[in-house]
């Protein structure tokens, strides 16, 4: 039994393909030396994006966590005077 195709499947893939022929086309109508250099430029780029971005991800993880210890000091200083009161 054959399985039947699946459109969806069929239409990213030359999507896909056509995307890769256009990145191709572009890197080669460039001089060998200048496509590898702007490679290059674009990979440490992405890099210090790469970067940036987990220091910003690692940054809210902090802010998260004081966030946690401030709520429960804020707890505790409400249960104290609650305490307080009813004495």
């Amino acid at each position: 039994m054959s399985e039947g195709r699946d459109p969806i499947r069929d239409v990213a893939e030359a999507v896909l393909g056509g995307l890769r022929q256009i990145g191709d086309c572009s890197y080669a109508i460039m001089p060998k030396d200048i496509a590898h250099s702007l490679a290059g430029l674009q990979k440490a780029l992405l890099v210090q994006i790469t970067t940036a971005l987990q220091w910003d991800m690692e940054w809210i993880d902090d802010r998260v966590a004081g966030g946690d210890k401030l709520r429960d000091k804020w707890r505790e200083k409400c249960e104290q005077q609650t305490s307080h009161a009813s004495q």
